[in-house]
């Protein structure tokens, strides 16, 4: 708060307190969200088949406004739930398997109230503009699966990465970001200073680890974040410390009728890596099975957008470098070099044998295309149409380094990991009636998800959505294999974790 502080003293100066109060902007919303279960979960022994797996309400307030100089923002939300009988179900699972973690008071992991924004917007002079706090900031030009958009992680505890706003998920983080205008060159340099002032949880991306409705399948009802007991956090390891200081430049410009920019970028792995108590990597884990890492990364980026005229078509592409990107290794066969003791104990965990750091490319290469249903099927305004291929490519492979897809999967990671995805979004009556379809696609482990959905709009306030999570894979990991030893299983790639999660999601909000 000494940063308000200095702020508010600052910003000080002839405008009166009327001119403040009428500078105030109130809105947000008011949100229900209700899911059901199209499925049965093998993990538990009932049919879960119909069960209300979610009940959720959020209220998020955005106030703006302005004292002098400066211009402020302030956004907080709260979430609450109810424990529906299937969530019951899973806790009493996760309550007899892992004891003592999160997951044994589930309802913790989804209830709580945020102060997700606030911030101090200060134009210095005409080239300069400065914001300083808690902010969400976003580069890169991915939708579904992101590259360069790695400044902040996101949280998919309660929605896995479903949500159709990505500002929902994403985690703000406390900031000192700067944009410098540069007119002469068709461009402008952003500078974004991360001083490590944040909680340990605002770092990297947060999954469903303690057992709850988006645990991997057919981990439901098993604790991977039990201190003491299986794992935990370390947010200060000597290879990802969240105390330390992070951030980056980006340089965006127009060169002809091209919108590009390029980029680099100290920040934390994504997504969390396992320290093994196996094979433990610069630091020995103080859990049984070991802790839970996000290693910092370096990489640089480039994008770039342009319109093409003779296709009526924005052509999009990211490409980013990373140095130094990190990955778990051990497979769970007979032999494995990274297996210390015998094959069938507990050290043949899948990704359980160690850390290894790859020099890996990811790209993206999107077409958005607006098409014209008007006649055919009866739309009021022109339709959406995109279509995303998203690569990533380890350049100094080697299946001998035995590298897993995800820790607690026995896949191995492919050279290159490629995931298509494609949007068609349409407006009827009056762009009232606002349907979508949304699906994407892994060819080589032949596995996807399909999301139909329509929102309904009612004049300036109401919006109904009703959606289906659709999840399908050529192979998942069986319930048969679900113990921690001794596992075999070596084709359930991403989606093949989510088999068995078809969702029917019903979504009212209410905005004022």
């Amino acid at each position: 708060m000494a940063l308000a502080a200095g702020l508010m003293m600052v910003s000080s100066g002839p405008a009166s307190a009327e001119d403040f109060f009428d500078s105030i902007h109130v809105g947000g919303y008011v949100r229900g969200w209700a899911s059901f279960n199209l499925q049965d979960m093998p993990d538990t022994t009932q049919n879960d088949r119909g069960d209300l797996s979610m009940l959720r309400g959020s209220v998020l307030v955005d106030t703006s406004a302005k004292t002098g100089p400066v211009r402020w923002k302030a956004v907080v939300r709260a979430d609450r739930e109810y424990k529906t009988s299937f969530m019951k179900r899973l806790e009493n699972l996760t309550k007899l398997k892992t004891p003592g973690g999160p997951g044994s008071d589930i309802i913790d992991q989804y209830n709580q109230v945020d102060l997700r924004e606030f911030y101090a917007d200060i134009d210095l002079n005409s080239r300069v503009k400065l914001r300083l706090g808690k902010q969400q900031v976003v580069w890169g030009e991915t939708d579904f699966f992101r590259a360069m958009d790695l400044i902040q992680g996101y949280d998919y505890r309660w929605r896995s990465f479903l949500e159709p706003e990505n500002e929902e998920l994403r985690k703000p983080l406390i900031l000192a970001n700067a944009m410098i205008q540069v007119p002469e060159a068709r461009g402008a340099l952003q500078v974004v200073v991360r001083p490590g002032l944040d909680r340990d949880r605002d770092i990297g991306n947060t999954y469903d680890l303690y057992g709850g409705r988006w645990t991997p399948q057919t981990f439901k009802g098993a604790d991977f974040i039990a201190g003491g007991v299986t794992m935990a956090y370390d947010y200060h390891h000597p290879s990802g410390n969240t105390d330390h200081v992070t951030g980056g430049l980006r340089w965006t410009g127009i060169a002809g009728p091209v919108t590009y920019s390029l980029a680099y970028l100290k920040t934390f792995n994504p997504d969390p890596i396992v320290n093994s108590a196996f094979a433990p990597y610069q630091k020995t884990p103080s859990n049984p099975f070991g802790d839970w890492i996000y290693p910092e990364i370096n990489l640089v980026g480039v994008t770039a957008s342009g319109q093409v005229p003779a296709i009526d078509s924005v052509l999009s592409t990211e490409i980013v470098y990373f140095k130094d990107a990190p990955y778990n290794v051990g497979l769970s066969i007979p032999g494995s070099k990274f297996m210390p003791v015998p094959y069938g104990t507990e050290n043949t965990i899948p990704g359980f044998g160690g850390v290894i750091r790859k020099k890996t490319i990811m790209s993206m290469f999107r077409i958005d295309k607006p098409i014209n249903l008007k006649n055919t099927i009866g739309t009021s305004s022109d339709s959406f149409l995109s279509f995303q291929v998203f690569d990533k490519w380890i350049l100094d492979y080697n299946a001998a380094d035995e590298i897993v897809d995800m820790a607690g999967y026995n896949a191995p990671k492919a050279e290159h990991s490629t995931i298509v995805t494609g949007i068609l979004a349409m407006n009827f009556a009056g762009d009232t009636i606002n349907p979508t379809l949304a699906a994407g696609y892994d060819p080589w482990n032949k596995g996807g998800f399909l999301i139909p959905s329509v929102e309904f709009v009612r004049g300036n306030n109401w919006r109904l959505r009703v959606e289906a999570d659709l999840f399908f894979s050529a192979s998942k990991r069986q319930p048969s294999l679900s113990s921690l030893t001794g596992l075999s299983e070596d084709k359930a790639h991403l989606f093949g974790t989510l088999v068995n999660n078809d969702q029917l999601v019903i979504r009212l909000t209410r905005q004022f």
